[in-house]
């Protein structure tokens, strides 16, 4: 016990109780780096260009764009950053010492080292500490475990390196007492308890950018220099034919600007945006655009056992009674033993179950639920034995009796009776008599390896198992740990944590996507290893291993190891953290779902980190980049889907923007080498990129979800969107496009001359751009499909746009802005004529593709 003078020495040597954080980027400087995309850098300085030749209009639209990107980065990011406090929320406000001799009570903050702590039924544990007295004390560590069964702890020493859940002689910080009373010293305090050090992880743990950003990034990069060089190729043709230098570099900083899709960022946040909202109505949270994408390229999930695979519910499953297994859905109330048994696990019981809210051991309600399911009203039941003493629970027995006064009951031949249940090894050493049938007999050694036998097979499945015995007692009396003997065997009840029944489809659909999913948990080998088996993720037992296993692995070993390994036991945070990144070093996209403190390093360490938003702490929600309001594996695999779906329209709505963009580029291209005059004016070159461009692009992103992705293996995790197949698709469509834009510039430069045909190949591009959205619906020809039909924002951006188009060709007000002429019937047909052209000459080559396997 501390004096107060020591106290304040070890606060000065060892610091506060509190965890420290690191240091953090101010919003400005998270605003800032918004901009150090390549891309926009290039936007940055063709703005500043425009505004200096005088194009304001330009220069604004760009920076209006990338701003608003910027702020919407910023926001994303500054929400994601709370991990740490929620953590540091865990501790408790308040503690109990003795110092001085006396009990006081003190803020967390100030525990220190070498401190008593007294522990009663509802605090928090301010530190990490090993016991020195525990009346069965229970302590809930899901927290930082993620076993949601508390543990029972004693005094006895354990060895050095056991498994946190597996250290009942100690507390930790951040868990909370269940039932009975304890003390400890404190031995770790602030960032050297377990919490803390979960905390120091959190800080060292980077999170990963998805397949799609860096994609992008790398597109945006190549793109950009790409340009830039065609840019300044037009440039020196448009000088060397004779424009001037300033009439010149405008229009390669128009073209460039055009040819740049400064909307390809923003148009990807609103399609994942959507997205989400999708995906809230299935019951998936997206704290992080970026992880809608990055679900679908997932090709490992790494997943908790409890309340995630299972109900997070313990469940009677078998009794064990007159000698057989009976599985709990088919136990027969008629038959006497089996119904003693359900009355003596609804008798020694503490437990309540009132209109849906339990209140005590999880264990123990399992056992009143299972006496509510079969009709049994609990409450009459115990009126009817009423329980006259009691010995309580203790670790150190492992048994629990309670006395009753018999009324009027057939199946029992005493007024008195005492009901002892408990571990099975310990009540076989008290137990003499056995009942079978209607016959109580003695027992034999046959009865006692039947009894040890079952309990074993029930263990290999992993079930927790309790045994019920009785003796009569000859008076009403205060019964005693000396009564525990000489007891009469009824049965068994085996129980544990069921698997949800959609986890089992849900594994299955995973194993169809070419997704392999992983448990990784703090409960039992045996337990995970038979919940793993009922579902389809374990195949073999030599497929489970525990913590321990790779504690002195290295990372190179464990590179190797993990692929034979489908579930992990009473593991540490440190050990899932090796385990994702082990993963991720053979190039997986790994998805990590997770509830407790122990869980978020992990979760930000992962590519995609999952979160239960029912019995999730907020540490591992803040941590993560989706919640599940419903804690389901199976809302995993949906979001999958969805991201699969979601990443195949944005490569569509990438496809219709470069295509669209390398068809005017061709035209220009074209135009130079030909010593004709410019088709377009910076101003058309606007107009398309933010009319044509950013409306169908954006309804391309919404297009209806098919299941067929789900047939699909994930795709590699360094393929690029610039696949071979996708460049020739794009290249093609966009050879096309130029080729119609080129016909109607020739046709009005030989009617009418060079604004004539630059007016009808504006024209043409704008209205090829809006027919070409129906194009990049899909690699397979739709024109005859339902599908053509069945995207109304498609419909709607291609009405809107035609509406506009043909607004600017027609209305004579609009000419001088636009540099127009108006056009006769036979010029706006010609320009219609050839922009839909497009439409069967692309479906065609789509047809033959697929026909000729042309890649």
């Amino acid at each position: 016990m501390l004096t107060t003078k020591q106290a304040r020495e070890n606060q000065e040597k060892y610091g506060f109780n509190e965890l420290v954080e690191g240091k953090k980027k101010s919003t400005m400087q998270i605003f800032l780096e918004q901009f150090k995309d390549f891309l926009v850098i290039i936007l940055i300085i063709s703005a500043v260009i425009s505004g200096i030749l005088g194009d304001a209009e330009s220069a604004i639209v760009i920076f209006v764009v990338i701003t608003m990107n910027a702020i919407l980065g910023t926001v994303q990011t500054v929400k994601a950053e709370q991990s740490l406090n929620s953590l540091k929320q865990l501790s408790a406000p308040e503690a109990k010492v003795a110092r001085d001799g006396n009990i006081i009570q003190i803020p967390s903050r100030e525990v220190t080292i070498g401190d008593e702590v007294i522990l009663e039924a509802g605090d928090c544990i301010p530190a990490d500490g090993k016991l020195i007295e525990c009346a069965s004390l229970k302590v809930d560590e899901s927290a930082l475990t993620g076993e949601s069964i508390a543990v029972e702890k004693n005094l006895d020493e354990v060895a050095v390196g056991t498994a946190l859940g597996d250290q009942t002689n100690k507390v930790f910080s951040g868990s909370f007492v269940t039932y009975g009373r304890g003390r400890y010293e404190v031995t770790a305090i602030g960032m050297n308890t377990e919490v803390g050090k979960i905390a120091d992880l959190m800080k060292n743990t980077s999170e990963k950018r998805t397949p799609l950003q860096v994609n992008l990034d790398d597109f945006g990069k190549k793109l950009s220099i790409l340009i830039l060089v065609f840019s300044g190729i037009i440039f020196g043709v448009n000088v060397f034919q004779g424009e001037s230098i300033g009439s010149a570099f405008m229009f390669a900083v128009a073209l460039a600007v055009a040819a740049i899709p400064e909307a390809l960022s923003s148009i990807v946040t609103i399609v994942l945006s959507f997205g989400t909202q999708k995906m809230a109505k299935e019951h998936a949270i997206i704290r992080k655009l970026q992880a809608v994408e990055g679900l679908g390229s997932v090709s490992i999930v790494c997943s908790d056992k409890t309340g995630t695979l299972t109900q997070n519910k313990m469940t009677v499953e078998d009794y064990y009674v007159n000698e057989k297994r009976i599985p709990a859905g088919k136990i027969n109330l008629k038959n006497e033993n089996e119904k003693l048994l359900l009355r003596f696990s609804i008798l020694c019981n503490d437990s309540t179950n009132t209109d849906g809210q339990e209140i005590g051991d999880p264990t123990e309600t399992a056992l009143i639920n299972l006496g509510s399911n079969l009709g049994i009203e609990i409450m009459q039941v115990r009126e009817r034995y009423p329980r006259l003493s009691e010995v309580p629970f203790d670790s150190e027995r492992k048994l629990m009796s309670t006395a009753h006064r018999i009324q009027d009951d057939k199946m029992l031949t005493a007024d008195h009776i005492m009901i002892v249940k408990g571990a099975v090894d310990v009540l076989l050493d008290r137990m003499d008599r056995i009942r079978v049938g209607n016959t109580v007999r003695k027992m034999t050694d046959s009865d006692c390896k039947n009894i040890s036998m079952q309990n074993m097979q029930f263990s290999r499945e992993g079930l927790r198992v309790l045994a019920f015995a009785y003796k009569h007692l000859e008076e009403e009396k205060e019964i005693g740990t000396e009564d525990e003997e000489h007891l009469i065997f009824i049965g068994m009840i085996a129980m544990m944590d069921p698997p949800r029944e959609e986890s089992q489809v849900a594994v299955a659909e995973c194993l169809n996507a070419g997704i392999r999913p992983i448990m990784i948990t703090g409960d039992h080998k045996v337990t995970a290893a038979a919940i793993a088996k009922r579902i389809g993720i374990l195949k073999d037992e030599s497929e489970a291993c525990e913590g321990a296993d790779i504690e002195n692995m290295s990372d190179e070993d464990l590179k190797d190891f993990v692929e034979g390994i489908s579930v992990y036991a009473r593991v540490s945070p440190e050990h899932k953290i090796r385990i994702v990144r082990a993963w991720q070093e053979k190039e997986n996209i790994v998805a990590m779902t997770g509830d407790g403190v122990n869980d978020a390093p992990a979760l930000k360490q992962a590519d995609i980190g999952v979160a239960m938003g029912v019995t999730g702490s907020e540490v591992a929600k803040d941590a993560a980049a989706m919640v599940l309001t419903d804690d389901n594996f199976a809302t995993i695999v949906k979001a999958v889907e969805n991201g699969r779906n979601l990443y195949q329209h944005i490569k569509n709505a990438i496809q219709f923007l470069l295509s669209g963009n390398f068809g005017a580029i061709l035209a220009v291209l074209y135009a130079a080498t030909a010593g004709l005059p410019v088709p377009f004016a910076p101003v058309h070159l606007l107009f398309i990129n933010l009319l044509t461009d950013s409306l169908p692009a954006i309804a391309l992103g919404m297009e209806p979800h098919s299941k067929a992705v789900m047939d699909q293996k994930p795709r590699p995790v360094n393929e690029s969107i610039l696949t071979k197949a996708y460049l020739v698709n794009i290249g093609t469509e966009g050879l096309c496009i130029g080729i119609m834009t080129m016909a109607a510039f020739l046709i009005g430069y030989r009617g009418q001359g060079a604004v004539l045909a630059s007016t009808m190949a504006f024209g043409t591009l704008c209205m090829s751009r809006l027919v070409h959205g129906f194009n990049c619906k899909d690699d397979k020809p739709v024109i005859f499909s339902k599908r053509f039909f069945n995207n109304k924002y498609l419909i709607g951006a291609f009405v809107l746009g035609t509406v506009l188009i043909t607004g600017v060709l027609t209305i004579p007000g609009l000419h001088a802005m636009f540099k127009v002429v108006t056009l006769n019937m036979t010029q706006l047909m010609t320009v219609y004529g050839l922009a839909f052209l497009n439409l069967p000459v692309i479906q065609g080559l789509k047809y033959l593709k697929g026909k000729t396997k042309w890649n």
